[in-house]
């Protein structure tokens, strides 16, 4: 990883570099996404039975989308040992988390008048699970979870099988435990299609969530506002801001931990320790070649990993929040000190033995997170993505002839005589 100094004329070059990894041009998948869609649309079940053929190798009749019970119980005897207790663990610390966010509907009243909000669950909700080699339970627990809390009546999820037709272990049981009962063999952008506008087999939601591939990012871009989607997300990314008490050994394991996802993920280093900046380095190099992926390691690091040297703490974190990472550790002696000082972050790591994969899937808050600078106006996926919200009102007749002329008056104002006459009809 290079060393830059934080007043360093190089600063200015690899943050727009940054900021451009995650410039993906949609119109470049546009068209073809479109013509998915609208094949999915028109003919349903047909055109998915043909898309999995051509893009995943394999040939599902429709009664063979939706997996069976045969299939989950076969994905039980298949996954590792300790994995199902450490799901469960996963499940009831997500869970416990997500309760303490749910809202609940409100009224007040006085003098004739209620005002309120009913908080409702949104009924219908797709999730989509990437497959393959990029098969990940936590998508299923991060995504399924908070729409449970919710009290989400109905999730169906869409995930693409192997040549052989089959998905992966760890997934399905993952579904399982959280009670799922839609389950269907179909990834791509064409399942993003059969959940927006419903096939013969797949009934359609009114959200989708979900990570995915460009086509599928793009299929939810083309969808949004016939349904509702969680966000696009972009490639990941971790930013450690880190003293002199931190270890180097754990901050480069840490910035390791995100550059393995992806040759566009960034892993930065932000201190005030030139010595640490050097012991860093060191230890991610020698990290790095004992890695599986390290192919992917070595790109990330190359184009987006960085260790900046800032003249102080308070440096570090007016960068930090210039960038609004999407993962920031603060490995420092008081961190607690410096929280209040963090603006913009998805999520938030604290001390020295909180790394951030710790958040990818135990601690219990939603891993599904702002990036790419978004964390200045977007929040982590929470139960309130799953919920809508519904304003009430209601007004005795007393209560109404107190404001009828004022109402009138505005409505008057704006020219619209309908509005007026909705109040003057009863009191005439």
């Amino acid at each position: 990883m290079n060393m830059i100094d934080l007043k360093g004329g190089d600063q200015a070059q690899f943050f727009k570099e940054l900021q451009e990894r995650s410039s993906v041009n949609f119109k470049d998948y546009q068209e073809t996404v479109q013509n998915i869609l609208g094949n999915v649309h028109v003919r349903g079940d047909e055109a998915l039975q043909e898309y999995t053929k051509k893009f995943d190798g394999v040939d599902l009749s429709k009664d063979q989308m939706l997996v069976t019970e045969e299939e989950i119980e076969e994905a039980y005897s298949q996954i590792k040992a300790g994995y199902l207790k450490a799901l469960r663990l996963a499940i009831t610390n997500i869970t416990s988390y997500h309760e303490k966010q749910r809202q609940n509907s409100w009224f007040s009243s006085s003098e004739g008048i209620m005002l309120g909000q009913k908080v409702t669950a949104i009924a219908n909700v797709g999730i989509y699970v990437p497959g393959g080699t990029a098969a990940y339970p936590s998508s299923v627990l991060m995504n399924a979870i908070p729409a449970k809390v919710a009290g989400v009546k109905r999730i169906a999820m869409v995930t693409p099988p192997d040549q052989q037709g089959r998905l992966s272990a760890g997934v399905l049981v993952a579904a399982k435990e959280l009670g799922i009962q839609e389950i269907y063999k179909v990834g791509g952008a064409q399942a993003i299609g059969a959940l927006a506008y419903g096939t013969e087999t797949i009934p359609k939601v009114d959200k989708i969530v979900g990570p995915g591939n460009i086509y599928v990012a793009t299929a939810k871009k083309e969808v949004y506002g016939f349904v509702d989607i969680d966000m696009i997300a972009g490639p990941s990314e971790i930013l450690v801001i880190a003293d002199d008490s931190a270890n180097p050994k754990y901050v480069a394991a840490d910035l390791l931990s995100q550059a393995e996802h992806d040759e566009l993920s960034s892993a930065i280093l932000i201190t005030d320790s030139e010595a640490l900046g050097k012991a860093v380095a060191a230890e991610v190099q020698r990290q790095t070649a004992l890695l599986d992926r390290k192919e992917i390691v070595e790109k990330s690091l190359n184009n987006y990993g960085k260790i900046i040297l800032a003249e102080n703490l308070e440096e570090a974190i007016a960068l930090s929040n210039k960038l609004a990472p999407e993962h920031l550790e603060l490995c420092v002696d008081k961190p607690f000190e410096l929280l209040d000082k963090i603006e913009n972050a998805g999520a938030i790591f604290l001390g020295h033995y909180t790394p951030e994969p710790l958040g990818d899937y135990l601690a219990g808050p939603n891993h599904v997170l702002p990036t790419s600078g978004t964390a200045k106006f977007y929040s982590p996926l929470s139960v309130e993505d799953f919920t809508k919200k519904s304003s009430v009102i209601y007004y005795s007749q007393e209560a109404l002839g107190k404001v009828k002329d004022e109402v009138m008056v505005l409505a008057e104002e704006e020219g619209l005589d309908a509005h007026k006459n909705s109040i003057k009809v009863r009191y005439e």
